[in-house]
């Protein structure tokens, strides 16, 4: 079940197909953002195939069931998110625009914060130290570019 949560990320999957054309990303930024998820799959598969032993119950634990739980919600603010983000401009405009709606009314990187608890939800669910690895990048990667974007 932890493995099948990891690889459902949506962002990974299905975002890439919804976004619109904007500013290119540039070269050396993909590869170090390639390398990372590489790596980072890797170590997470690795983790869960070979190393991390869970008990029978370990689905009706409450470590799993709050994880899982934090992963969900998290996914839902992170998709409801990119909607509102991915709409802000009819196509053509350009401009800066101030998102709205959704989480964008309690924190100003909406996206970001449903990514970083969804992924301490998985850390939760999987208690691995490297999925507790994972989430304490994601935390400081997209903690600080929302801090970028909120300035």
């Amino acid at each position: 079940v932890n493995a099948t949560v990891f690889l459902v990320h949506y962002r990974a999957l299905v975002f890439p197909l919804l976004i619109r054309e904007g500013k290119p990303t540039p070269f050396f930024t993909f590869v170090l953002a390639f390398l990372f998820c590489v790596y980072n799959g890797y170590l997470q598969g690795r983790s869960l195939s070979n190393y991390a032993k869970y008990p029978s119950g370990w689905l009706k634990d409450p470590c799993f069931i709050t994880g899982f739980i934090g992963w969900l919600i998290g996914m839902a603010i992170n998709i409801h998110s990119d909607h509102i983000l991915r709409n802000l401009r009819k196509p053509g405009e350009t401009g800066y625009k101030i998102p709205r709606g959704g989480m964008f009314e309690y924190v100003s990187g909406a996206n970001f914060f449903g990514e970083i608890l969804e992924w301490f939800g998985f850390a939760l669910a999987c208690c691995t130290i490297e999925s507790l690895a994972f989430a304490l990048c994601t935390l400081f990667i997209l903690g600080s570019r929302a801090k970028q974007h909120h300035q």
